[in-house]
């Protein structure tokens, strides 16, 4: 597991956020030049003292636009001459980046970086759409299915179901859940309150994606960018300011044979490590924002964050804890499942959205004397994976 050095400080010191959702009238660019400009401006900082520009993109075929680096300089023309690298890991390709800005800052080549995550994926049909996501998985890269990754997570779905027993329910009560959560964060791609009656009924319209999960338990297709400016300390005059005490990368073998489906193995290195390296409890963290792409995956993470035993994850959802007003609320933004996930800009919004509760600015969102938070950012089925301790410093 690779992670940071915390003895060495790196602090999101500005950030911006597009509305998630079907932006027919927005474009990859466009996205990306509204997430840059307000992560500049609210850093307090001109576009001339950004050092370093690196791009989350995943793309795999849904634009024909392949070299899409530069596009973050349209934001300003003092942009030019920055360097800028766009970088891919499936979903997890915002916070690939994320941690390339990162280390740019603690190797001493950058002093603040600009940290943007992008993907515009509406336009595309369901073909084409699951056809590039399959691009993220060994096995099926190169197929064309509409139910793209839902088919990979329904097997994960029906091997917790064999091992654990029929757990519908708690995953119908995960996405009720997020899709309140997700009503009042006003970047969300999902806006209503759907119930758990409806979520865990299928019917015309909540019908069955693959094997057990309903379309109630798959994520939407969106667009949307996200941006953040990373600075070593002092590197930026914005009061309020965000310390990332810690960020882990583990990645899994590709070859589904080598991975169990269920133990997210990775998952729990990239985990472990990170609060390892922050030295810090579950019990010291406010808030998580965990990688809901689908309801099946939430369920495992509680395993993976520490919540409960294997084949727990019910009682979790059940008993409350990850509720908005629970011991450990989890995914108080409404996820990746009512947020959307636009794939490349997905890490870095789960940062964002912990970056707004720390900073006590996120509105109907606010988790109450939230301090520290955990993120969880996986790309594949758990291949790649990302943990983040974020705490507020001033």
């Amino acid at each position: 597991m690779k992670g940071l050095d915390v003895d060495h400080d790196v602090e999101i010191v500005g950030w911006g956020h597009t509305p998630f959702g079907r932006l027919p009238e927005e474009t990859l660019e466009s996205l990306i030049v509204a997430a840059a400009r307000e992560a500049i401006a609210s850093a307090g900082l001109r576009p001339r003292e950004i050092d370093e520009i690196v791009l989350g993109t995943y793309n795999a075929g849904l634009q024909p636009l392949a070299f899409p680096s530069s596009l973050v300089l349209e934001a300003d023309d003092d942009l030019l001459f920055t360097p800028a690298t766009r970088v891919e890991n499936a979903c997890a390709s915002g916070s690939a980046a994320l941690l390339c800005g990162v280390r740019a800052i603690r190797s001493g080549q950058a002093r603040r970086v600009l940290v943007v995550g992008a993907e515009k994926m509406t336009h595309a049909s369901a073909e084409v759409v699951g056809g590039a996501l399959l691009g993220a998985d060994y096995e099926h890269a190169g197929e064309c299915a509409p139910a793209g990754f839902a088919r990979l997570f329904a097997d994960v779905a029906e091997a917790y179901f064999t091992k654990y027993g029929d757990h519908s329910d708690a995953l119908a009560r995960i996405a009720a859940k997020n899709h309140r959560n997700g009503v009042v964060n006003p970047y969300a791609h999902l806006r209503s309150d759907l119930g758990f009656e409806f979520c865990s009924t299928v019917g015309p319209r909540n019908p069955v994606v693959a094997g057990p999960l309903r379309r109630t338990d798959c994520c939407p297709v969106s667009d949307g960018a996200a941006a953040v400016v990373l600075a070593a300390p002092g590197g930026a005059p914005r009061a309020p300011a965000v310390r990332i005490r810690a960020l882990a990368q583990a990645n899994d073998f590709l070859p589904a044979a080598r991975r169990h489906p269920l133990a997210f193995a990775a998952a729990h290195g990239a985990w472990q490590a990170a609060l390892g390296q922050a030295r810090v409890r579950l019990s010291d963290l406010h808030l998580l924002e965990l990688h809901d792409c689908f309801t099946i995956a939430e369920l495992l993470e509680y395993e993976v964050v520490g919540l409960c035993p294997p084949g727990g994850g019910g009682q979790v959802i059940l008993g409350g804890v990850v509720d908005r007003d629970g011991t450990l609320p989890v995914n108080p933004s409404g996820g990746l499942k009512a947020k959307g996930h636009p794939v490349g800009a997905t890490g870095v919004s789960q940062h964002v959205m912990a970056v707004l509760q720390l900073t006590g600015t996120a509105g109907a969102m606010q988790i109450p004397g939230a301090t520290v938070a955990g993120v969880f950012n996986m790309g594949g089925l758990a291949v790649a994976n990302y943990a983040s301790v974020l705490e507020r410093v001033r």
